[in-house]
């Protein structure tokens, strides 16, 4: 790692402002770091050319003092955001040549602001998974190692290469997008930072869908300043976008560092699962004396339907899933498989261009919207669903400001180790998460600490809507008392 992918985005922000390097040389530092980490396999796609074209570009703009709020920083960005002229797979074989036309409205925004593209990074085929191992284009392996052991690790999913990417110096910050947990368990298992605003305050336009009530775009980066110097550029009002808010976006940054005394700090009771390692336990509890020590009050919540998250979840995504992807047909763009006729040409082409896992949550989705089981299933998991969002206003409407929880129910595991037999075992990794995303709010996740292995783990922060800003001022009263965590480079 050298002393300029060491730095923080904050610091070289300020550092490209007073001229100490320029933007050229911050890219050039970050392109020879991602060379020399191929083994992680965390970018499916590294832009040189255009990271040095965009350095320049901004480099120019900083010596005339038109600077912007992310003028050269270099970023990476999830393979499942559309970027002009550049390939966007969302890891898949069936998009595998697909090259759009046009940026979604994330890219916009941090181009808009300056920022400077150094390629696309990996994930789950579509988003599907927990671990990046479902990614058409090879499994990503995590930049941290347990004590003593070559064993690879998983960095998480499905936002697995932005999480590795960041925690191995290989970017100063990437984009995300969180599903089910898609950001937040990514970052507890790499020692970053990630947050899943709420829904509707960044534009899902040129994303790749995979449920589009429950997807929502976030940044990774490696400190809580940095996540929120991020979030302001990447949300705002999209009318493309019609679930996409109109309200101001805040500075977040400024929230950063302000106190939490008189916060009220929610701990709900049902986050505690029979059999939850006693590290986690013990990461939650430092957590709940680090907020009190600043002066948060901790209360004690309970939201009731937790239990039922998980199932419910499980087929809403796949329901909205089946919908989203019925238009990868082989007509209009992507993979084609010839057949005898129109429906062997569609039925030839998902068989051959969707992965195992894709196939799966089709069939669930299309199972539970079917004649005779939508009643049964999709309904009920969406009554579920609007009692699950009653717990949190509940709880915000007593006086709760947030809620503080386990970010995983584990540190990070080997590559391979889960859901080969029984794909549950993989989905139960989104236990503490799928609630945030099913009740449409804000969550972050924060490094908090080590296990005994020397793998990082994180705590979770929930949020009220709109109300970012709060999460990121308790989230850097803990990023204060954890420190920082970094991984040692073996690659």
């Amino acid at each position: 790692m050298s002393e300029l992918t060491s730095l923080s985005l904050a610091a070289a922000r300020d550092g490209l402002a007073k001229k100490d390097f320029s933007a050229v040389e911050l890219a050039d530092a970050h392109l020879l770091a991602i060379e020399k980490a191929r083994a992680l396999n965390a970018y499916v796609l590294e832009t040189p050319e255009r990271a040095l074209a965009m350095a320049k570009a901004s480099d120019a703009r900083i010596h005339a003092g038109k600077a912007g709020a992310l003028e050269g920083i270099p970023l990476a960005v999830k393979d499942m955001f559309c970027t002009e002229g550049v390939r966007t797979t969302a890891c898949s074989k069936i998009l595998e040549n697909f090259v759009p036309t046009y940026d979604s409205t994330v890219t916009q925004h941090l181009w808009r602001d300056g920022a400077v593209m150094l390629g696309k990074t990996n994930n789950d085929e579509f988003a599907m998974g927990s671990a990046n191992e479902t990614s058409y284009l090879g499994t990503v392996t995590s930049p941290w190692r347990r004590k003593g052991s070559n064993v690879a690790l998983t960095p998480g999913g499905s936002s697995g290469g932005s999480a590795a990417a960041v925690a191995a110096h290989l970017c100063l910050g990437a984009t995300g997008t969180d599903t089910g947990g898609s950001i937040r368990q990514p970052a507890a298992f790499t020692g970053t930072v990630g947050i899943k605003p709420t829904y509707g305050r960044v534009s899902r336009w040129g994303i790749v869908a995979f449920a589009s009530s429950l997807d929502q775009a976030g940044p990774f980066a490696r400190t809580v300043r940095d996540t929120a110097i991020l979030l302001r550029s990447m949300a705002g009002h999209d009318p493309k976008d019609t679930t996409c808010t109109d309200k101001p976006v805040p500075d977040y940054e400024l929230a950063v560092g302000k106190s939490i005394k008189g916060l009220r700090v929610g701990i709900p009771k049902e986050y505690r699962l029979d059999g939850m390692p006693a590290e986690i336990e013990k990461i939650w509890e430092q957590g709940r004396e680090w907020l009190k020590a600043s002066g948060a009050e901790l209360v004690d919540v309970s939201l009731p339907h937790t239990q039922y998250a998980l199932p419910a979840y499980y087929i809403v995504a796949p329901a909205e899933a089946s919908s989203n992807l019925a238009r990868y047909d082989g007509v209009r763009y992507g993979v084609r498989v010839p057949g005898k006729d129109i429906t062997e040409m569609y039925e030839k082409t998902r068989a051959d261009g969707f992965g195992a896992e894709v196939r799966r949550r089709i069939m669930i989705g299309t199972y539970v919207l079917s004649a005779g089981y939508y009643d049964a299933y999709y309904l009920r998991a969406q009554q579920v669903r609007t009692l699950i969002k009653r717990d949190f206003e509940t709880c915000f409407a007593n006086g709760v400001d947030m809620m503080l929880t386990p970010a995983t129910p584990s540190a990070a595991f080997g590559v391979g180790e889960k859901g080969k037999a029984d794909p549950v075992e993989m989905y139960l990794n989104d236990v503490f998460t799928v609630t945030v995303n099913m009740a449409g709010l804000p969550g972050i996740a924060v490094p908090a600490g080590l296990d005994a292995q020397g793998l990082p783990l994180g705590l979770q922060l929930i949020g009220r809507p709109f109300d970012e800003e709060t999460l990121f001022s308790a989230a850097h009263v803990i990023e204060k008392a954890a420190g920082h965590f970094t991984a040692k480079a073996w690659w």
